[in-house]
């Protein structure tokens, strides 16, 4: 929250829109809210002056950041500056004159420091390989070579009626594609054939007869050969260029932005993975696929038990973040508790300064920032009570800010998608699509959060201006802090104790991340084996005693507790029990421990050790009595009475010491054998 020290500097931009300072002031917890009409021209000094005797300071305007940064490079120390739009978002709108509450909640948000996304560097010494068909790949190859290493290929049978040039100064090959991998600085591209053109092409390219198995890496890749793409969501893949052949100026924009892809860029790590949460598999056993199904780019991957995140091809839409049930993935732009602060504090500043029935809208800075625009810019722009939310990419909002919008007080959630990226909005519909069945169970209404499919500005103005009252609004200011799963927890809690129809259980559809695991306690022999598939905790052992416990507040119905169950008696419940949410974990399953039959010992579970001996009765092995009385005995008893059995092999006989009387007695013996032997052969001859 803004403060003395740290004064906020608005301005009407030229009388443009109608700003209430004493209101933000108040609203502001008594700010130092100082206006101004022309604070980028004829009053760029009230900045610099403003600079010099503070620390941190607040400009209420994004437009002309370029001019504020060159007048404040000379301070020093340079304060912290945070600068936030209230024009386009908030001021510049037929109901501009009501806005003072949304502007001192955009003003609040904008004040939460978040951090930073850690970034990687991609490296690119401007080796690119051009994919082609005709004279366009060479025209490009051309143009490009006096800026980057380029090399031709033609793909497949191509190239024939292209003519070569005077001055063989770019490699040309023909090959037939086998597959490509990799990024931007280190692509992979597999040939099954790939073979030279030969110097006396004369009208055009011709190639040796034989072409060879090859592999060639390279930095970028301009792909004008008009087959598939080599990548999925290939407009996502960093440093690969796939124009359409029929769009002169995409190939233009290709060859321009090619030009000058040589050297270090800068691309943020947008997810983290903690592998120690992650229920994709178990021990071989399917469990959650929801990120590798999700992701566009291939970034996300089957690997071994876990999955495997590639930073270099990720390229942020977050559905993975958004949709995982335990949170292994977090999204890093911002972290999901900066989000959740952020929202807070929106929505907290708009209902404590007496704004009304607020309708989150969120969108991301390319397709939203835009069309925000161009409504503020052309019609009647946001209505005063729409506070728009910016996030880098609506997919990556999961349930825990879904929920968490509607505790905070957030009457209707609009999620401004780009349409061009509907492909990727499957995850975020689901999420949707389950917080409303939630809030509608616990009596909030039915479809309290939605997807905009409006693309024309005045329909999405119509659409909002046309948006219904709720009749109840969230009141909650609790910070949401720990993991998704534990901000998920307090956001659920604070949902039910907010209700207006607190019911205590909410069933819900098959795939749900919350729900019961159900045993047949009688079928049960506390193996344990669902205890080490599952990999939230939700089901616990006692060390002390047999028992298996249950944390339904952990647990995230990824099935893999049921598949690994050797007994097949566990089955899933998905529902949200909402006292379970603070419960401690209950008992599904107990018994005394089984005693060793020698010693007496306590050492394992009765009906696990019945089992066992059950299914080894009809092994060779365990014909005898005494074999099966052993799988009842602790494990040095067990020893114990398989090195005095008579017939095992470790049994052994009583020993002595071997005197010379001994040694000569057994070559006696060894003597009258063979003597014996000998007359029993001779018998047998007289006889024949």
């Amino acid at each position: 929250m803004a403060n003395e020290k740290n004064p906020v500097l608005i301005c009407d931009c030229e009388g443009t829109m109608r700003l209430n300072t004493k209101g933000l002031s108040k609203a502001l917890g008594n700010a130092d809210v100082l206006p101004h009409t022309s604070l980028c021209r004829s009053q760029v000094e009230a900045l610099s002056s403003a600079a010099a005797g503070h620390a941190s300071l607040t400009v209420a305007c994004t437009q002309e950041i370029p001019v504020f940064l060159e007048v404040l490079e000379n301070h020093d120390p340079a304060p912290a500056v945070t600068y936030v739009n209230i024009r386009e978002r908030a001021g510049w709108s037929h109901e501009g004159e009501k806005a003072t509450q949304k502007i001192a909640a955009l003003i609040a948000e904008a004040q939460i420091r978040v951090e930073p996304a850690k970034s990687m560097i991609l490296s690119s010494e401007g080796v690119l390989l051009i994919l082609g068909r005709d004279e366009k790949a060479m025209v490009a190859a051309r143009r490009l070579s006096e800026r980057l290493n380029v090399s031709l290929v033609f793909v497949d049978a191509a190239g024939k009626d292209v003519m070569p040039s005077r001055l063989m100064d770019i490699p040309v090959f023909k090959g037939r594609l086998d597959r490509a991998e990799g990024h931007l600085g280190h692509f992979e591209v597999s040939f099954t054939t790939l073979a030279p053109c030969l110097p006396s092409s004369k009208e055009g390219f011709s190639f040796q007869s034989t072409g060879r198995e090859s592999k060639l890496t390279v930095d970028l890749i301009l792909d004008l050969s008009g087959g598939d793409p080599l990548f999925s969501a290939p407009e996502k893949r960093d440093g690969y260029f796939n124009p359409a052949l029929n769009d002169p100026l995409a190939i233009e924009r290709a060859l321009f932005d090619l030009a000058d892809m040589v050297g270090e860029f800068e691309k943020p790590k947008y997810v983290i993975y903690d592998k120690s949460i992650c229920a994709h598999s178990r021990n071989s056993i399917a469990g959650c696929s929801i990120c590798v199904d999700l992701c566009p780019t291939g970034a996300v991957s089957p690997a071994d038990e876990m999955v495997a995140y590639d930073p270099y091809i990720c390229a942020g839409c977050g559905s993975c973040a958004g949709s995982c049930p335990t949170g292994a993935a977090e999204y890093t732009m911002p972290n999901g508790i900066d989000v959740l602060a952020r929202l807070r504090t929106l929505l907290g500043t708009y209902l404590k300064a007496g704004g009304g029935n607020p309708v989150l809208m969120v969108h991301d800075r390319e397709y939203g920032d835009e069309m925000i625009g161009l409504m503020a810019r052309t019609g009647r722009g946001l209505p005063a009570n729409v506070l728009p939310f910016l996030l880098n990419e609506v997919t990556q909002a999961g349930l825990d800010f879904l929920l968490a919008a509607v505790a905070y007080g957030a009457a209707k959630v609009e999620f401004l998608a780009p349409p061009h990226k509907r492909e990727e909005q499957h995850g975020l519909k689901a999420q949707i699509e389950l917080s409303n069945e939630i809030l509608d169970g616990l009596g909030y209404g039915k479809d309290r959060l939605a997807l905009i499919e409006e693309t024309d500005p005045d329909g999405v103005e119509d659409l909002l201006y046309a948006l219904s009252t709720q009749t109840f609004t969230g009141t909650a200011t609790f910070k949401a802090l720990g993991n998704k799963r534990q901000r998920l927890n307090q956001i659920l809690e604070s949902l039910h104790q907010q209700a207006p129809q607190p019911v205590d259980v909410i069933d819900l559809g098959k795939g749900a991340p919350f729900g019961a695991v159900v045993i047949d306690a009688e079928g049960c022999t506390l193996c344990l084996s669902c205890v080490n598939a599952c990999p939230v905790k939700a089901l616990r052992d006692n060390p002390d005693a047999p028992e298996l416990k249950f944390q339904e507040s952990n647990c995230i119905q990824c099935g893999l507790c049921k598949s690994t169950c050797p007994e097949k008696v566990i089955s899933l419940s998905p529902r949200i029990d909402f006292k379970a949410i603070s419960a401690q974990a209950i008992i599904l399953k107990q018994e005394s421990p089984f005693h060793c039959i020698r010693c007496d010992k306590p050492f394992g579970v009765g009906s696990t050790i019945e089992k066992m001996i059950e299914k080894m009765s009809t092994h060779s092995m365990f014909q005898e009595p005494r074999s099966l009385d052993r799988l009842r005995m602790c494990d040095d008893c067990r020893v114990i009475d398989m090195t005095e059995g008579e017939t095992h092999p470790w049994a052994s006989k009583q020993r002595g010491t071997k005197t010379t009387d001994d040694y000569l007695k057994e070559r006696e013996e060894l003597r009258q054998q063979a003597a014996r032997a000998m007359e029993e052969d001779s018998s047998e001859e007289d006889q024949g």
